[in-house]
């Protein structure tokens, strides 16, 4: 009698202990729940994915509600388990509690097997027994309870194969280049991690020392984020720090002025060359550096004076690999609502920060190519015919920022 393995997260057939525990005869099954609208860019990148793996072994792929298509499968194939790995995110909780008691009215058992991570989400505690809140003890931590080995040997795959390429080459220089957008110096494998296709075992398998390395530490921080979603999970949409959400002043989007704004910020238009270039990046490659990240989620929070759910919801339809906790946490620490104690004054200037990072305009260059032959891409202005003057004062709009923060804090302690 069969079992069913049930892939989500877990694209992969190595270093799979869920589908190991399935046994070889597992029937295998991929559900497109209508549920999620993962956006065109993540579903091509899906399907990519599901076909690869199909390459691997044989894979059924059934659209519906999980818990109706998972309940009649197993049904007709007698199946009595069906095994999956974990996922902690706050909607997959919910779909697999429900998914768990459908299977169970008809004799069938849900076995989550292990989670996308090194470290469980939820599995680590303070002293006092809660969750982390800041990352750097949450490190300590998470480096002190270590992982275990890969389950079994990754066969040859286009995940495996970046991430060698990568450790072969960039990741001596990671430290120092992966600020640089311009430059090769990040590992491109965030999409590979989202859906699976790569462990981060397997990553820290092959790191030489992951108690010191600056790109485990990376890896660190998407497992911080996902813990403090485990424990936190009304964060997804929700403030850590309320007041941000009941008694900060933002802009109205509802007014011409302000809904134009964003569009711009949308679209890559707002007249500050750095972040139009990561913007537009985020357009054509459903994917976007970090360092552009950090700037373009400053500029809408910071310089527009707009929510951090407005620009985590443009995110999350948009990139290829919008993982949740992610997204909405680092959109947290940006804004200064989330895990860092006293960010908010910390504003990205989109200009000294291009200077900075794209000192030669390459990055600016290749995104915005209305200024390719443009001496100086950084200083907003009239750069081009076709190129748009600034929509705001970032100096002017540092200030607001800074004053609404402050009466934030004025109206917290009266």
């Amino acid at each position: 009698m069969p079992a069913i393995h049930w892939f989500r997260r877990d694209l992969r057939v190595a270093d799979n202990p869920a589908l190991d525990a399935a046994g070889p005869d597992a029937v295998a099954v991929f559900v497109r729940d209508p549920r999620f609208d993962v956006g065109e860019v993540r579903a091509t990148y899906l399907d990519g994915a599901l076909a690869e793996l199909a390459s691997a072994r044989t894979l059924q792929i059934h659209a519906g509600d999980p818990a109706v298509v998972l309940g009649e499968l197993a049904e007709r194939l007698g199946a009595r388990e069906v095994f999956c790995t974990a996922d902690t995110t706050p909607f997959a909780r919910k779909r697999d509690a429900t998914v768990e008691d459908a299977l169970a009215q008809r004799g069938v058992t849900l076995r989550q097997i292990d989670t996308p991570y090194a470290v469980p989400p939820g599995e680590l505690h303070t002293q006092s027994g809660g969750g982390f809140r800041v990352f750097t003890p949450f490190y300590k931590a998470w480096l002190a309870r270590g992982w275990g080995s890969p389950a079994t040997t990754a066969p040859s795959n286009q995940a495996l194969n970046r991430w060698r390429a990568f450790r072969q080459g960039a990741l001596s220089q990671y430290k120092k280049a992966r600020d640089f957008p311009a430059d090769p110096g990040t590992s491109r494998l965030s999409p590979a991690l989202h859906f699976g296709q790569i462990h981060p075992r397997t990553i820290l398998a092959e790191i030489p020392d992951p108690l010191t390395d600056p790109f485990a530490r990376q890896l660190a921080w998407r497992e911080f984020y996902a813990d403090v979603l485990w424990h936190r999970p009304e964060a997804v949409w929700t403030s850590l720090d309320e007041r941000f959400d009941t008694q900060m002043e933002y802009a109205n989007l509802e007014d011409p002025v302000t809904a134009a704004q964003y569009e711009a910020w949308t679209q890559g238009r707002t007249g500050y060359p750095y972040v139009d270039a990561g913007m537009r990046q985020l357009l054509t490659e459903g994917w976007m550096h970090n360092r552009l990240r950090m700037v373009t989620a400053s500029f809408l929070i910071k310089d527009l004076h707009l929510p951090w759910q407005l620009g985590a919801r443009w995110f999350l339809r948009h990139l290829v690999d919008a993982d949740v906790a992610n997204n909405q946490l680092g959109w947290q620490w940006v804004a200064g609502c989330g895990t860092d104690a006293a960010p908010y004054f910390r504003i990205f200037n989109p200009v000294t920060q291009g200077r900075r990072f794209d000192p030669d305009g390459d990055y600016i260059r290749r995104y915005v190519p209305e200024l390719a032959d443009v001496a100086d891409p950084h200083e907003p202005g009239v750069l081009a015919p076709d190129y748009p003057g600034p929509i705001v004062d970032h100096r002017v709009e540092r200030d607001v920022a800074l004053a609404r923060f402050q009466a934030l804090g004025s109206r917290a302690s009266s």
